[in-house]
C-alpha cells in the first residue's frame, strides 16, 4: 500500500517530502518542473489571390536573385538554324559549292564577256533582255494598283521596241525620261502580304525564298505562255538565260566581292538579300524599312566600296597575314558565329 501511495502522490508533494527527509548538511536540489508555455493570442490571417490580381499593378513580379558579377560577359543567342533559314546547313553547303564554281568558271566567263565584246554591243544585248521583261513589269505594276507606273513601263516597251530597234537601244530612258523599273510576281505577292517563306540558296538561281522563287518562275513563263512563238523555243530560253546571267554577274560583281571579303559570307549574303527584298516591298507600300535592315544594307555598301577601292585584293582564303592567337583560348566558347 505504501508503494501505491507513493505513486499516487503529486510531484510537488513528493519533492517537498524528500527535501524534508534529507539531512540539513547535505541538501539535494531537485530540478523544478518546466514552466507551462504561455498561451499567446493567434491572429487570424486572410489572403485573397483574386484581390492581388485585381489591383492595377497586378501580382508582384519576381525579382532577380542577384545581378551578374561585374566583369562577367553574358552571351545570349538561339540554338539551331534561324526561323528564316530552317535548311541552313544545306543552303550553306550549296552556297560554298556555287561560290567555288563561280570563282572557277562563271566569273572568268563574265569578265571575258565584258572585256571581249565591244561595250555598245554588250549594252545592246542587255537592253534586249530588259526589254523582254517589261511586259511582266507592267503587269505587276497594274496588279499592285500603280496604274501610272504600269503605263510608263508600257510606254518604255513601245518606244524601245520600235524606235530602239527591238530594244537594242534604251531610247525611252535616255530621250523620253522613262527609267527602267524592275518588278515581278514576287513583289506582287509581298505587296499583298504573302510572307517570304524559308530562305533558299539554289545553284543557278542563287539567293531566294520560296515566294520569290515562285514569282520568278511566273515572270519567266509569261511570254512563252501568253505570246508563244518565238519565246517558247529552246534557243530563246538558252539565249535569254546566258545573256541575263552574265549581265547579272557583272552587275553584282562588287557586291559578290564584298560578301566574299566578309567574316561570314554566307550569313551576310542571306541577311542582305532578305533586307533588300523587304526594302523593295516596303518601297512599293510607301513604308520605311527597319533599323536592322538599314544596318545590313549599310554594311554591304561599305564592303562594296572597299571592293571598289581594292579590286585586285586576294580573297580571304589566299591572304597570308598571320593571325595572332588569343591570350586565353580556353575562354572562347563560341566556335562558329551564328
Amino acid at each position: 500500500m505504501a508503494g501505491l501511495a507513493l505513486l499516487s502522490t503529486s510531484p510537488a508533494l513528493l519533492s517537498a517530502a524528500l527535501g524534508a527527509a534529507q539531512p540539513a548538511a547535505d541538501p539535494v536540489a531537485l530540478p523544478s518542473p518546466p514552466p507551462l508555455l504561455e498561451r499567446r493570442a493567434v491572429l487570424p490571417l486572410s489572403f485573397s489571390l483574386a484581390a492581388v490580381q485585381d489591383t492595377p499593378e497586378g501580382p508582384p513580379k519576381p525579382q532577380p536573385d542577384s545581378a551578374p558579377p561585374v566583369g562577367e560577359i553574358v552571351v545570349q543567342g538561339e540554338v539551331g538554324p534561324p526561323k528564316s533559314d530552317p535548311m541552313e546547313a544545306i543552303n550553306e553547303e550549296s552556297f560554298r559549292a556555287v561560290q567555288a564554281v563561280d570563282g572557277a568558271l562563271v566569273e572568268p566567263l563574265a569578265r571575258g564577256y565584258r572585256d571581249g565584246l565591244p561595250e555598245p554591243f554588250r549594252d545592246g544585248m542587255g537592253n534586249v533582255v530588259r526589254n523582254l521583261g517589261e511586259p511582266s513589269n507592267a503587269l505587276n505594276f497594274l496588279l499592285q494598283g500603280k496604274v501610272g507606273k504600269a503605263f510608263e513601263t508600257l510606254g518604255r516597251l513601245a518606244i524601245n521596241t520600235t524606235v530602239g530597234v527591238g530594244g537594242l537601244f534604251d531610247v525611252a530612258g535616255k530621250k523620253a525620261d522613262l527609267p527602267y523599273r524592275r518588278n515581278g510576281f514576287g513583289n506582287t505577292l509581298g505587296f499583298y502580304g504573302v510572307g517570304p517563306g524559308p530562305y533558299l540558296y539554289i545553284p543557278v538561281t542563287g539567293a531566294t525564298t520560296v515566294r520569290d522563287l515562285g514569282g520568278r518562275i511566273l515572270d519567266q513563263l509569261l511570254l512563252p505562255t501568253v505570246v508563244g512563238e518565238p519565246f517558247n523555243r529552246t534557243e530563246y530560253a538558252v539565249g535569254y538565260f546566258v545573256i541575263n546571267g552574265l549581265d547579272q554577274r557583272l552587275a553584282f560583281d562588287e557586291e559578290i566581292a564584298g560578301i566574299r571579303a566578309s567574316d561570314d559570307p554566307y550569313r551576310l549574303r542571306r541577311e542582305t538579300y532578305l533586307a533588300q527584298r523587304r526594302r523593295d516591298i516596303a518601297a512599293l507600300k510607301g513604308e520605311p524599312i527597319s533599323e536592322r535592315d538599314r544596318m545590313w544594307l549599310e554594311e554591304l555598301e561599305a564592303l562594296k566600296a572597299a571592293a571598289r577601292a581594292a579590286p585586285d585584293s586576294p580573297p580571304p582564303a589566299e591572304r597570308t597575314t598571320p593571325v595572332e592567337p588569343p591570350a586565353n583560348p580556353e575562354g572562347l566558347l563560341i566556335t562558329k558565329p551564328r
